[in-house]
């Protein structure tokens, strides 16, 4: 069960793209799961992926064809990572892309292909190319809702965020849909992210924008710090409206933040589904020498068994937090008796030891609720930075000892 409402909202239309979901019964029959994107001619596209060595085939032929020119379609399907597949499994993603290619009429480089679910097992190509048919039926201005479902894995809910903002006059809208449960890291992590938008920006400008958005959104957020093979964040920008440029300072910013807050919501959409998650859980390090310091030392904390477990017992058990923290990369030199730890706005730790005024009881309130924020205060500088993570259940144990099965 997520934690927290998880509801698709009313999704802004983005002019010049359409969307059709289908099943092929890739892993469970009857279920969509092989979603297409159409995208205008004329759109450009942006994507940055998974930093995994072992990428998957999909990934591999993504990113070559977006070297090669303006892409027309993507095809998503879930149920099969196509990862671990040597040869062949480059060889399926390519005839996936030809075949969806002499459907619609375009070129195979101006298909991408993603793939998400078990990895090391050969995709079924027979059920995969009969359904793409259907998916290219189903076309409609109206698909993200089905689109949201037809990604999920673990999801227990389908994730989705859509936003707008006024530019020189004209309207412009961003919509995206995300997947994401389980080995979530950084850089990228076990999910799938789609966002369009109907602004017109060159594929330059735009592959900046992608970045700068997933660094304080989904390069903020940690569920078990397992980084996938199959990680993808695409944005499309369809050409239908507003032209954002570097010289309109005003527009740039305005689109920015409207971006900016599509993507982190769908960023915290993934932590708050987290597999086995009852606690939504905010690191916030403030008085760090430098922003990668915070970093550092918020994501050993949000990635540590040993506080994430504490969490999901509802056990104020500050002095994990205070190991997590001291073993940090970079804070070698870091001067105990600096640091100050709260549990929302209880006081845990100051002066390198247990605040005076802290109660066991007054933790342990705390730790009771599914919402809770550590702020760490290093006393080093004047950087601040949030990550956002989750606690660790049997349930978690569960979903991922029984994956395959």
């Amino acid at each position: 069960m997520a934690v927290g409402e998880l509801v698709l909202p009313e999704f802004n239309p983005v002019a010049g793209l359409r969307i059709g979901t289908a099943s092929a019964g890739i892993k469970k029959p009857g279920r969509k799961d092989l979603v297409v994107f159409e995208l205008a001619a004329g759109s450009t596209t942006a994507g940055i992926f998974t930093l995994n060595a072992f990428c998957a085939a999909p990934v591999q032929l993504c990113k070559e064809h977006l070297q090669q020119g303006s892409p027309r379609y993507l095809v998503i399907n879930t149920g099969n990572a196509n990862a671990g597949t040597g040869v062949a499994g480059l060889d399926n993603a390519r005839k996936t892309c030809q075949v969806l290619a002499d459907l619609a009429g375009v070129k195979s480089t101006e298909v991408l292909p993603f793939s998400t679910g078990v990895i090391g097992e050969p995709l079924p190509m027979d059920r995969l190319l009969a359904a793409l048919p259907q998916a290219l039926e189903q076309l409609t201005n109206n698909g993200w809702a089905d689109a949201a479902s037809g990604i999920m894995t673990t999801d227990t809910k389908p994730k989705g965020a859509t936003a707008s903002c006024e530019i020189n006059g004209q309207h412009v809208v961003i919509s995206g849909i995300a997947k994401g449960a389980g080995m979530i890291k950084p850089n990228m992590a076990t999910m799938l992210g789609f966002i369009a938008t109907d602004a017109t920006i060159d594929s330059v400008l735009l592959k900046e924008l992608l970045k700068q958005a997933a660094d304080v959104s989904f390069n903020r957020i940690t569920i078990d710090g397992d980084t996938s093979t199959n990680d993808s964040c695409m944005l499309v920008a369809t050409g239908q409206s507003a032209k954002i440029s570097v010289e309109d300072t005003a527009a740039l910013q305005s689109f920015t933040a409207c971006l900016q807050q599509v993507m982190q919501h769908l960023a915290l959409s993934i932590v708050r589904d987290g597999e086995g998650a009852t606690k939504f859980v905010t690191v916030q390090v403030e008085q760090a020498a430098t922003t990668a310091e915070a970093l550092e030392a918020a994501f050993t904390v949000a990635h540590s068994p040993l506080v994430k477990t504490a969490l999901y017992a509802s056990d104020a058990n500050w002095g994990r937090i205070l190991a997590a923290v001291g073993r940090a990369p970079g804070l070698e030199s870091l001067d105990v008796s600096s640091v100050t730890v709260y549990l929302d706005d209880v006081l845990l730790v100051e002066q390198g030891g247990r605040a005076a005024s802290y109660t066991e009881d007054a933790g342990s309130a705390v730790m009771q609720q599914t919402e809770i924020t550590l702020r760490i205060l290093l006393g080093r500088g004047k950087a601040t930075e949030t990550v956002w993570t989750c606690d660790f259940s049997h349930d978690y144990v569960t979903i991922n000892a029984d994956y395959r099965t």
